[in-house]
């Protein structure tokens, strides 16, 4: 049994997406309020691995994920890209008609806005979870409330779904990262995720970039974030996909040599595949 750390109540979106990474395996879903405590379940034995949100399609990257990714020592040993789906549901019986207030996380409030546009008489309250907001509608028997988020999150408490897709952007993805103490063997596996810095200096990373290229490797993420302790120093994060027949840990250890506060985050396998984030199993 495989105890997966997600952020969020059950139901989430990290729910729906460590069910499509994890299935045809037996898994149990260890809730954790924050990302932080998230981290702290693993690092802490009370979970085997933590699927984190890294970045979304709409509002970019979770640099916060980021720092807490280097700072625990976590490793990156997978990846899952979900497509969001956002629903509107609530208790059964009533219609859109009926809402005055929805609830949901100030996120996925914004990725609906066109829809919710078009009710300017409901109210908007944000909330710490889409999971989190269903349930407690459920619980407390709330009529004339709504929530939005995942399906899953409305077969788990007996709401209804009244309006399906209400996200503005069809086309909105959230990526995961599976992490483990422990970092995946390079065989097989053709993604790898990097910190460092580099002297602030013309040309630092442009020379960096063009030795990656002379050993065809392709860059598919890159994000800096400035360096608090030195000035005008930035820590940068890379993605990089390997080509077939390339030696990652040789290419690996070229970085390193050319770039100073080197950190592996990880090595796994590139899916390419954007998940539904529809519930297709029974639960």
């Amino acid at each position: 049994m495989i105890r997966v750390a997600i952020q969020g109540e059950k139901g989430c979106f990290h729910e729906v997406a460590a069910q499509q990474y994890f299935e045809g395996s037996e898994f149990e879903v260890v809730a954790c309020p924050t990302f932080d405590s998230e981290i702290d379940a693993v690092l802490s034995g009370r979970a085997d691995n933590a699927f984190m949100a890294i970045e979304n399609a709409r509002t970019g990257t979770i640099l916060y994920n980021y720092s807490l990714l280097r700072e625990s020592g976590l490793k990156i040993i997978g990846e899952h890209n979900l497509r969001v789906q956002q629903n509107l549901m609530a208790l059964p019986g009533q219609g859109i008609d009926n809402i005055r207030e929805i609830w949901s996380h100030p996120v996925a409030l914004s990725q609906c806005q066109a829809f919710l546009n078009g009710f300017p008489h409901i109210k908007l309250i944000e909330k710490d979870d889409t999971a989190g907001s269903a349930r407690y509608i459920s619980e407390h028997s709330l009529m004339g409330v709504a929530a939005i988020g995942p399906e899953l999150a409305a077969r788990l408490y007996g709401l209804e779904i009244l309006k399906s897709g209400v996200e503005t952007n069809k086309l909105n993805y959230t990526r995961f990262m599976v992490l483990s103490k422990e970092l995946a063997p390079a065989e097989g596996m053709n993604m790898a995720s990097l910190c460092f810095s580099l002297p602030h200096q013309p040309g630092s990373l442009a020379s960096l970039l063009v030795l990656l290229a002379r050993h065809n490797v392709s860059l598919t993420k890159i994000q800096s974030v400035p360096r608090i302790i030195k000035e005008w120093e930035y820590l940068f994060y890379l993605d990089l996909e390997f080509s077939e027949g390339s030696s990652i840990d040789q290419i690996i250890s070229l970085v390193e040599d050319h770039t100073s506060d080197f950190e592996l985050l990880g090595i796994y396998r590139k899916r390419n595949l954007i998940h539904e984030s529809v519930v297709t199993t029974a639960l």
